[in-house]
């Protein structure tokens, strides 16, 4: 059986403000799922709590019948959960490669020169670049090494906050690329995305959250057809489908 990660009735209080109410979604390895919705709908504070960052109130994250809710961070990335979290960030003032070496701490040395290994595989810009320090790097190479950091996890599942924001479309395609391919090889993908037609054509199920909750959960396919369910959710009527 595949492995489901899987969120019931979370709660989750920011600033003594509710900003996840009863959330519950399923991710399955192997499957892309996109989270959509407004600005402040909670879509980052799910990955954050999810990713043992940001406290929960109630509610259970479990993996293999493990309760991960409000598990520290690196036990949660042992558990093969790995976040990638909004804003390219990188240990600065590490080299590349230290970046990488950081998020393979737990990894004996053998492990870690094979994972490094596959990270410059996919990514083979870094390993001319390994040497650098990250904060001299263009933001699209950051991003790279961001979504390197989080394969040194060896996940299972990643959870991906805004990974095209503020990037080129060349680069938007080649990181989007990447995931697929992580699906495609297994890894369950929970894909927050600013283009909802990338979010659209990668899905294989679709959330829309507004306020904390789940206002509307099918197939992308449904979700094309019914955009009103998105102009609600975005509470403006501002807001179209970009077309694939």
């Amino acid at each position: 059986m595949n492995p489901i990660l899987e969120i019931c009735k979370l709660n989750v209080v920011r600033g003594k403000k509710p900003v996840l109410t009863n959330m519950a979604m399923r991710l399955e390895a192997g499957k892309t799922v996109a989270l959509l919705g407004p600005n402040g709908a909670g879509k980052s504070s799910l990955v954050l709590a999810m990713a043992g960052v940001l406290p929960i109130i109630s509610g259970t994250i479990t993996l293999d019948g493990r309760d991960l809710a409000n598990r520290p961070p690196d036990v949660i990335r042992r558990a093969g959960v790995a976040a990638i979290l909004e804003g390219h960030q990188v240990l600065t003032d590490l080299t590349v490669e230290e970046n990488l070496r950081v998020a393979g701490f737990y990894l004996g040395q053998a492990e870690l020169m094979v994972e490094l290994q596959q990270a410059y595989g996919i990514f083979p810009e870094l390993r001319e670049l390994r040497k650098r320090l990250a904060g001299a790097l263009s933001g699209g190479q950051q991003q790279m090494v961001v979504v390197a950091q989080a394969l040194m996890a060896r996940p299972r599942f990643i959870l991906a906050d805004e990974l095209s924001l503020g990037l080129a479309p060349l680069i938007v395609k080649r990181l989007m690329s990447v995931l697929e391919a992580l699906a495609r090889k297994g890894c369950g993908i929970l894909l927050i995305e600013q283009f909802t037609h990338v979010a659209l054509r990668l899905a294989d199920y679709v959330y829309v959250v507004n306020r904390g909750r789940v206002h509307f959960q099918d197939l992308p396919a449904e979700v094309k057809a019914k955009p009103s369910v998105l102009q609600e959710a975005y509470l403006a009527g501002d807001f179209e489908i970009a077309k694939a």
